[in-house]
């Protein structure tokens, strides 16, 4: 029983010994009693109201708006909580402002820059209820951060153009210049983009600095366009303007609702003496002194609810970590999607990007590759 309707109890009590006492008294007194019993219920209620306020939450998100909106939007119906939401944010923020901690939870669409935030102590573990459902290679040892959902990179290719068979199947093959010479060449986004760092960052996890410098200096030089994300580049494709293009899976999923969706997909290192395909993962961090801890608190275990790990993915596509949750996919996309587990993958944890995040930022501006579109 909360503070403020135990000391309401206590006055009504007194109220009705007092009228006990002078039940010898006139109806005016009567009715003076019984205004000021109305005004104590009514002062009794709106503190009832004050405490019973559910507060605010501050979102800082890197992942698309559209995916995040609809996920915060179930979050506030459910709870009450009003949340204040700042999309298109950097992790470099979340360490700019750790002096004025201004956020609650940022929510990533790369594991490496939440990665990098838990190594910098900007992140906060807790033993969230619900956490034994995220696998242990997709969070953090101290649940400062866990990932919902999981892509893998490949190339989205148009078969007007070209065919499967004619088509690179590695990321190495792209050090082979002769790909700028398919009809329209092919795409990649900017190097900023998280997709792409993730991506360096695991080639410089599999091959060492120098050649993965070497690597993204071939992009660079025989990509035909260099877009800001991966949404550009699966409708180029998908209308002929390229080739084909560098992107993660789910991307190529949502072109297939699209009237250009004459498309096909070819994930990397598939291979038996190839590396496998790069992963990444979407996820959330709980911000380190948020300024609504227990309510950051409360939206991490909600998020880890079945219901709302299936809204956390939305209309992106992606693949569900805890694939059993029972996503459902439109039924273009349905045939086409990959378990993750039926994927040869790169043998790293997905944890370690964080390792190389800041680095690989380093490595692909000097190597050429703008992180920013100019």
């Amino acid at each position: 029983m909360k503070k403020s309707l135990k000391r309401s109890l206590f006055g009504v009590s007194a109220l009705a010994m007092t009228v006990a006492a002078g039940c010898g008294q006139d109806e005016a007194e009567s009715g003076d009693a019984d205004q000021q019993d109305s005004g104590d219920t009514q002062e009794t209620e709106q503190e009832e109201a004050v405490d019973q306020d559910p507060g605010e939450l501050v979102v800082y998100s890197a992942r698309n708006e559209t995916f995040v909106d609809a996920l915060l939007n179930k979050y506030e119906e459910d709870t009450g909580v009003e949340v204040q939401a700042l999309h298109g944010a950097n992790p470099l923020q979340i360490e700019e402002e750790a002096g004025n901690v201004q956020a609650d939870v940022f929510i990533s669409n790369d594991l490496g820059a939440l990665g990098y935030l838990e190594r910098q102590d900007l992140l906060e573990g807790y033993d969230f209820d619900g956490i034994d459902s995220i696998p242990e290679d997709f969070r953090s040892d101290d649940n400062e951060y866990f990932a919902v959902s999981a892509r893998a990179r490949g190339f989205i290719y148009n078969k007007d153009m070209i065919s499967e068979d004619e088509m690179p199947t590695s990321s190495e093959d792209l050090f082979d210049p002769k790909w700028a010479d398919v009809p329209n060449g092919y795409a990649v986004t900017r190097g900023g983009n998280g997709g792409m760092t993730g991506h360096v960052s695991a080639l410089r996890h599999e091959w060492g600095d120098e050649k993965t410098s070497e690597w993204v200096e071939s992009i660079q030089e025989n990509a035909a366009a260099i877009t800001q994300g991966h949404s550009d580049i699966r409708r180029l494709v998908g209308q002929g303007e390229h080739a084909f293009g560098l992107v993660n899976n789910y991307y190529f999923h949502q072109q297939l609702l699209e009237e250009e969706d004459n498309v096909g997909f070819l994930y990397l290192d598939q291979g038996e003496d190839q590396m496998g395909t790069v992963a990444n993962a979407a996820g959330a961090g709980l911000v380190s002194g948020a300024p609504n801890e227990e309510n950051a608190i409360g939206f991490m275990e909600w998020l880890l609810e079945p219901e709302n790990q299936v809204e956390f993915v939305g209309e992106s596509l992606e693949l569900l970590i805890n694939s059993e949750y029972g996503v459902e996919y439109p039924e273009e996309v349905e045939p086409h999607i990959v378990d993750f587990d039926d994927l040869k993958v790169q043998d790293m944890p997905i944890t370690e990007l964080g390792n190389y995040f800041e680095d690989t930022q380093d490595l692909i501006e000097q190597s050429g590759l703008d992180l920013d579109l100019r």
